[in-house]
């Protein structure tokens, strides 16, 4: 079924019934369990299908399948080899999808119940996931996926930048900059996401993290919440993985052995060779922006949305793009604003 132009937006309070329009229509009984959906506007209910158990993705609004990302990033993760979960069906007008149940094991939780070296050798698998996606930028541009058509480019960095200074700043702490400090870094700001932009050569899923990483039931792992998948940086998945959502900074050190295994990875795949050096002043500057956009997101779900478990994760962001902006020339402002939340929180 396909949305039309006409197709009313739903409430969120309708999800489940919406569900059960679904499962009736397709002859699936039985009860629907709800799962927590973190960050998201969507929800999603484990079900019976088929005689097994499969998640059901409900969106808050219909949608156009051709259109839909998660549908067409899905199937380019799938004709690339990678693993993600198959979608069994879906009904754009009641904005459902159900895809293969993969359980519950999500990767952040199982690295805090792990050894040590277990949780070396995870987070290493992780990282040739993403090096794994990377190998399939031409997939995606030959099969002219969504994907391929969507760049993390200078306006979509920025934006991601100025949605940290409203949120952080106007929407958490309602104190909002001055017109000075604000302007000064809006010019850092555009700075730093045109020379991103230049890096911005190969597939990266967006927002590849513990969180967005299952161990399925075969212990094998697999990736989620790939919707958002675009063209970025080489360092972009790196970055959200190793740095998102810490409490304790990793050492410079450990960030250029994690940086080297990756940039080994790569060219054991076959993807082109990058500099050691160039490539750390590539994850640096990334840094700076995945993790200012990263501390916008916390104050935005913390302050409208009432998720203020998020709330922990700002000042280490602050912290790791404060170390990073010392260690690139042309963010004396950033550096500045920063050092001043940090010691504000400190004393706090």
């Amino acid at each position: 079924m396909r949305a039309t132009d006409t197709a009313p937006i739903f409430s969120m309070s309708d999800h489940q019934e919406r569900l059960k329009q679904f499962l009736v229509s397709r002859n699936q009984p039985g009860e629907t369990v709800a799962l927590t959906a973190d960050a998201s506007t969507r929800e999603y209910f484990r079900i019976n299908w088929d005689g097994q158990t499969a998640i059901a993705c409900v969106y808050p609004e219909p949608f156009n399948p051709d259109e839909q990302t998660y549908l067409d990033v899905t199937n380019l993760f799938l004709k690339a080899g990678l693993p993600v979960a198959q979608v069994y069906d879906f009904d754009g007008e009641l904005g459902v999808i159900v895809q293969e149940d993969l359980g519950d094991r999500v990767v952040r939780e199982v690295m805090s119940e792990v050894t040590v070296e277990q949780r070396s050798r995870i987070r290493n698998e992780a990282i040739t996931l993403i090096a794994r996606i990377q190998t399939a930028t031409g997939l995606a541009f030959e099969t002219n996926s969504i994907a391929s058509r969507l760049e993390f480019d200078a306006e979509k960095l920025l934006w991601e930048l100025n949605y940290f200074k409203q949120h952080y700043f106007t929407t958490y702490k309602k104190q909002p900059l001055s017109a000075d400090i604000d302007a000064k870094l809006s010019e850092e700001f555009a700075d730093l996401a045109a020379k991103l932009e230049s890096f911005a050569t190969v597939l990266c899923h967006r927002d590849f993290h513990a969180a967005n990483l299952m161990i399925d039931r075969n212990d094998k792992m697999r990736i989620i919440d790939h919707q958002d998948a675009r063209i970025g940086s080489p360092a972009y998945d790196l970055v959200s993985l190793l740095l998102d959502r810490i409490t304790d900074l990793p050492s410079p050190e450990w960030l250029a052995r994690k940086r080297r295994y990756f940039l080994d990875v790569r060219r054991t795949l076959g993807l082109p060779k990058i500099d050691e050096v160039e490539f750390a002043y590539e994850f640096r500057l990334q840094t700076l922006q995945r993790c200012l956009k990263a501390a916008g997101t916390f104050s935005y779900q913390s302050a409208m949305r009432g998720k203020t478990y998020f709330e922990p994760f700002i000042l280490p962001m602050f912290r790791i793009v404060h170390r990073s902006a010392g260690n690139v020339d042309g963010f004396p402002t950033l550096i500045k604003v920063l050092r001043s939340e940090i010691d504000e929180k400190q004393d706090g």
